[in-house]
């Protein structure tokens, strides 16, 4: 049996994937990323082969491509290919029927339209503000003084919504936790960061093509809150894919892998 790698090193966490010849996923890693970028994807691809009875070391494997923000750091990867690439074809792996993507990651967001090979058709990307990335969410989940999984469901809870008026990561953060000392009532706050994330991402889902459906991939993927946002701004239905979304980058990397050993 042959086996292909996809190594996302990403500038919040690293992710890995392992799939077979038949393209099936025997193996997934996902790690916080450290510092040094060389370091986090050998952690990720010495984990993700351990649980693969028949690999010993990433060498092994028949082709490795890499992807994400460090994807110039991979070890023993055979080439390197956009993340907007490998996420559009880590959904069209995951889920067909899916066309458009909006991917929030650690530090930007990208619209992406994905054609009926896994292609990208267009694209769009924010990268010039952390607003509305993982990391402005980390700050947010911080000013709450909450773990990241409880603030992202703490909307949901909201009657009402309090706006967030900046468009900045460290004045949203300084407006929000006036609004906390404030004694606003703090899932109507996360209803309004929520909210103003959503709004950004109109722009995306408009290059991206949506029309009736779209999904999310990253780590942002899994915020329950923004998910609801984003389907009451956009009016559109967010599809939940039924792999990871955080591992869309590295599935993709893995299934470009497998199609570029096979030629």
């Amino acid at each position: 049996m042959k086996y292909y790698g996809g190594c996302d090193s990403g500038s919040t966490y690293t992710k890995c994937v392992i799939i077979d010849e038949n393209g099936k996923m025997v193996s997934d890693v996902t790690l916080r990323s450290r510092i040094n970028a060389v370091l986090s994807c050998e952690d990720a691809l010495n984990q993700a082969v351990e649980k693969v009875p028949d690999l010993h070391s990433p060498q092994e494997l028949t082709y490795l491509v890499g992807t994400g923000y460090g994807r110039n750091k991979v070890p023993f990867a055979d080439e390197n290919i956009s993340e907007i690439s490998c996420h559009a074809m880590g959904v069209h792996v995951a889920d067909p029927k899916v066309k458009a993507i909006i991917d929030i990651g650690g530090q930007d967001v990208k619209g992406i339209a994905v054609d009926t090979d896994g292609t990208v058709l267009n694209f769009a990307m924010n990268d010039k503000c952390a607003a509305g990335t993982g990391r402005f969410f980390e700050a947010m989940a911080r000013a709450f003084e909450m773990e990241l999984s409880e603030f992202s469901n703490l909307s949901l809870q909201a009657k009402n919504v309090i706006p967030i008026t900046a468009q900045c990561t460290v004045f949203a953060e300084s407006e929000v936790i006036s609004l906390v000392g404030e004694g606003k009532p703090m899932d109507e706050i996360a209803a309004g960061i929520e909210l103003s994330v959503a709004k950004r991402c109109f722009v995306m889902s408009k290059k991206a093509g949506a029309v009736d459906h779209i999904t999310l991939t990253g780590g942002c993927a899994k915020n329950a809150g923004l998910k609801a946002a984003i389907e009451q701004v956009l009016n559109l239905k967010v599809i939940d894919l039924p792999i990871d979304p955080q591992l869309m980058g590295a599935l993709g990397a893995a299934e470009f892998a497998r199609q570029k050993a096979e030629r």
